[in-house]
């Protein structure tokens, strides 16, 4: 019986998954909704120090398509947020998570929009820097758009925005306690790298039969190409994981500016 072959997209992600636990980007916590669905992940994320988020525990998911990373995921808010590039249901909108064509009602550039490139580790680093920048040029909540640009205006003197996402900073405390997380409220305890270990060992498994389809496929190639050409000798060619070093999150001043 054929052995059908895993799509490159859950190699894709069972790749870059194992890479954000064992490097993970700073002020963020990456599972999987299931232990048997690579295409939904759950994020938790900490509100950077000295910033209006400060000791805040966000929870979203990320869906990604089959055809990842040919297509961007979505990235969904499960905490309530009041925030001028997230809607309602807590959908971000931020241009690096839209498909790469060419739309010029939009104002955005084919550049700054998906590309196959990207990767989750280059989305939590853009909604982190995002969450304390606001875009307001096109704001996804007008209200917050126009809330915040009084605020920043009025250099902190005008508080509603920032009362507001205090409240909701605070009643993240709960969920917290709930889910047994502590919260980092210090730079020291932010910037900590700590491998997040599996609940079980249905993660390593499911990487073992990834790599096992691997290896079958490379070894129907050889088997191929000794059959073509008998007696010359096959390879096999193996990828080294792109180590990518994760950096602390850098604190920029509260006030925010309009560069997306």
């Amino acid at each position: 019986m054929a052995h059908q072959a895993t799509p490159s997209s859950q190699k894709a992600l069972m790749m870059e998954l194992k890479s954000l636990q064992e490097q993970p980007v700073e002020g963020f916590r990456i599972t999987l909704v299931e232990e048997s669905d690579l295409y939904n992940w759950e994020v938790a994320i900490f509100g950077p120090p000295n910033t209006l988020y400060e000791g805040g525990y966000f929870k979203a998911h990320i869906k990604f398509p089959v055809d990842y990373p040919y297509s961007p995921p979505t990235f969904r808010f499960l905490t309530k947020m009041w925030h001028p590039n997230i809607y309602e249901n807590g959908d971000v909108c931020i241009s690096i998570l839209h498909p790469p064509v060419d739309d010029p009602q939009s104002g955005e550039l084919p550049s700054e929009r998906w590309n196959p490139t990207q990767n989750v580790r280059t989305i939590l680093l853009s909604v982190i820097s995002l969450l304390n920048e606001p875009n307001t040029f096109s704001p996804a909540n007008v209200d917050a758009s126009v809330m915040f640009r009084k605020w920043r205006d009025s250099k902190g003197k005008d508080k509603e925005y920032a009362e507001i996402i205090r409240k909701q900073v605070l009643s993240t405390t709960a969920e917290a306690e709930r889910d047994g997380v502590k919260v980092p409220t210090t730079l020291a305890e932010y910037c900590v790298q700590t491998r997040v270990p599996s609940q079980d060992s249905s993660s390593d498994l499911l990487y073992d039969d990834l790599y096992d389809d691997d290896m079958e496929e490379e070894e129907e190639d050889d088997d191929d190409s000794e059959l073509e050409s008998v007696g010359e000798a096959g390879g096999l060619s193996t990828l080294d994981d792109d180590g990518m070093s994760s950096r602390c999150y850098d604190n920029q001043d509260d006030s925010g500016n309009e560069d997306s």
